[in-house]
């Protein structure tokens, strides 16, 4: 419950100045009455914690009112800085006369006028001069009823304020000292000139040593709650604030041990010894609470506890894993750097999507070069733990020791050139985020069945360790290889297949996206700052290009082409094997071979012949497959008689030359290397 201070002066002009001083500084802390001393006349007794009074002066008169419970404050008073410089302004020699409320306050402020250097002036009270004033300077403090009619001049150095020493007091009697120690009053009364030298000085420097203990206090990322002895709270944090949702004046000066039960303040100060770490529960969080006893000279002050929640530890532990693991282990790519204009590529995409918002672990197949980590990094970012970090690693680059411990960890000395102090492995290092193993195939049966336990367990103890560490992590995994197949000959593990094959995601090669290979060319080539231009023949031996290398091949060449700094870029430039490219002497009689066989077949037909080709040219380059039934609708559209017995006899002729490949059912017919060498030489003849 909140104590009563009560003001008593012989005008409202200075009650109200002291109640505004004292408001500024403590706040609504105290309950504050105002009275004048004609106000105690009529009321009689005064019911208050503690008076403020003037003067020794007034006590005297108003000691019958007061009752003897109450605490009495004598108070100091000074003037401001604006008025000391109207002192200060008044023209050396002059006889001034100090108007106050009473003889005694009137004494007192000329002593302080002059503690305050004032030395150039003769300064008298009104209240003991005998002789005629109409010619002095009266200086007056506010309004006063005494200022004489025939004064010469009349100086208002303004309301007199409370001293330094006066607010100390109100502080002590009103247990608030906290409040000061959290402000710097020499700040706060910078308009106040105090003749109490010596206590600013002290007060200067301790609040210098507040503020710094206050700005240690700020930089501290933990909430700090410090008690007495008896278990009273004498330090409270802002972090304690948010995390405790107390405001400071609720928690200050109450006893902790009752307020806050679940903090071990008792179990401290009863047994002298800290208690680490515990983690509590506080408004349904987990909060991580460590209270120390403060003891000097074997002799018991109170106890400090260190409170944090558990989800904010944790998150400054994922980011110092990510310091740890260091930038290049961060996820950098996401969706829409995954390029394609094909419908494959775009329904893998979609499915990934899907994926991503699962925990489920993923396995990547594709062939090398398809963008297997792309894809994983693209997953990682549009899932829920996109904030958490993308660890990946390549199986198959490092022997099993050191995979092992790559993988785990290892505790100092755990093997001869282990690191001093040990290291995290990279499933500690993944945890709340992504582990990412490529080429998983290449992983030792042995360490296998470890992975296996850890995905089942989601516990990993560090190599010569003995304790158990919680890890959470979604596993992707990635490889090239028929993990199926490897299952079947006993090189992979039957379950961790199974483990790792939850969410199974085949990336399609680049052979079959037709359409975007030209369109991942130029892309490219814009990203190498390329400036040439392709031929239709270059166009069309990339088109028919078996792109083994995928993706990663398209790029390579792109690259070999900006540094080969031509214009033009024909066939025979393109950086494929030299067979493909180069028209030697012997391909030319092959060519001419075949093309005197296809003419002799194609007879009156030639026309008939070409158009199939061309065609299937077309199809090839849109990645479609073409049955005798579209040919003979695609005909009949462009006014060609075609019948499907007439396609089926000149496809097995083309088949046999090996221009088309002629597929079962409906996989339809496909257009050969050969055959698109046949239709570009006539094209040329």
């Amino acid at each position: 419950m909140k104590r009563t201070l009560t003001i008593v002066s012989y005008s409202i002009e200075s009650v109200n100045s002291y109640y505004a001083q004292i408001r500024s500084l403590f706040g609504e802390n105290i309950n504050i009455n105002k009275i004048t001393i004609d106000d105690i006349k009529i009321n009689k007794k005064i019911y208050t914690d503690a008076i403020l009074i003037p003067s020794y002066d007034m006590f005297k008169k108003i000691k019958k009112y007061i009752n003897k419970g109450t605490d009495l404050i004598f108070a100091n008073r000074t003037i401001s800085k604006v008025g000391l410089g109207k002192i200060m302004d008044i023209e050396e020699g002059t006889e001034v006369v100090l108007i106050d409320e009473s003889s005694e306050m009137t004494e007192q402020m000329i002593s302080v006028i002059y503690q305050l250097g004032v030395r150039h002036i003769d300064l008298k009270s009104y209240w003991s001069i005998k002789e005629d004033i109409k010619d002095k300077t009266i200086l007056i403090l506010g309004q006063s009823n005494y200022v004489p009619k025939l004064a010469q001049k009349i100086i208002n150095i303004g309301n007199s304020l409370l001293d330094f020493n006066t607010i100390i007091d109100i502080g002590i009697k009103f247990n608030l000292m906290f409040m000061l120690n959290r402000q710097d009053i020499g700040t706060s009364y910078k308009e106040v000139e105090t003749a109490n030298f010596g206590l600013a000085e002290i007060l200067g420097l301790s609040n210098s040593r507040e503020s710094q203990l206050d700005i240690l206090l700020k930089l501290i990322d933990a909430g700090v709650i410090g008690v007495g002895s008896d278990g009273i709270i004498f330090l409270y944090n802002d972090h304690a604030r948010k995390i405790l949702g107390f405001k400071e004046k609720q928690v200050l000066n109450k006893n902790g041990l009752k307020l806050f039960t679940e903090i071990p303040f008792e179990s401290a100060l009863k047994h002298l010894k800290p208690v680490e770490e515990k983690i509590i529960k506080i408004k349904g969080e987990d909060v991580i609470v460590s209270v120390n006893p403060l003891i000097h000279s074997e002799k018991l002050y109170g106890a400090v506890a260190i409170i944090r929640k558990y989800k904010d530890t944790e998150k400054k532990q994922i980011m110092l894993r990510k310091k740890l693991i260091g930038k290049g282990h961060v996820a950098r790519y996401h969706f829409n750097d995954i390029m394609g204009k094909s419908n494959v590529i775009n329904k893998s995409k979609s499915i990934a999507r899907r994926m991503a918002n699962s925990n489920s672990s993923i396995l990547i197949t594709g062939e090398t070069g398809t963008g297997k980590e792309l894809f994983a990094q693209a997953i990682h970012n549009s899932s829920p733990r996109k904030n958490y970090p993308f660890v990946a690693i390549n199986c198959g680059a490092f022997p099993e020791s050191l995979l092992e411990s790559e993988l785990f960890g290892y505790e100092e000395g755990a093997f001869t050139g282990a690191r001093k102090g040990g290291k995290p492995g990279l499933f500690e290092l993944a945890h709340n985020g992504t582990l990412f193993l490529d080429e998983i195939a290449e992983i030792p049966m042995n360490l296998q069945v470890k992975l296996l336990r850890v995905l089942q367990e989601k516990e990993v103890a560090r190599l010569g360790g003995d304790s158990i560490i919680n890890v959470d992590f979604r596993v992707i995994a990635a490889t090239n290889k028929n993990l199926k197949s490897m299952v079947n000959e006993g090189k992979f593990r039957q379950d961790l297949y199974y483990r790792l094959n939850v969410l199974p995601l085949k990336l399609p090669p680049l052979r079959i996206r037709k359409e975007d290979i030209l369109f991942l060319f130029e892309e490219t080539k814009k990203q190498f700052n390329g400036n040439f231009i392709l031929t239709q023949k270059a166009k069309e031996l990339l088109l028919s290009h078996n792109w083994d290398g995928n993706v990663r091949e398209l790029i390579n060449s792109v690259e070999y082409l900006v540094n080969l700094d031509l214009r033009i870029i024909d066939g025979k430039d393109l950086p494929f094997e030299y067979e493909e490219n180069l028209d030697t002497e012997f391909n030319i009689q092959i060519q001419r071979e075949m093309m005197v066989e296809f003419l002799k077949i194609t007879g009156d037909d030639l026309r008939k012949y070409i158009f199939i080709l061309e065609e299937l040219k077309k199809a090839y380059i849109d990645n479609r497959r073409l049955g005798r039934r579209s040919i003979h609708k695609i005909a009949k559209s462009n006014g060609i008689f075609l019948s499907e017995q007439e396609i089926r006899r000149m496809l097995t002729e083309l088949g046999k030359l090996q221009m088309v490949k002629v597929n079962e059912g409906r996989a339809g017919t496909v257009i050969t290397r050969e055959g698109l060498n046949i239709l570009e030489y006539i094209k040329l003849g």
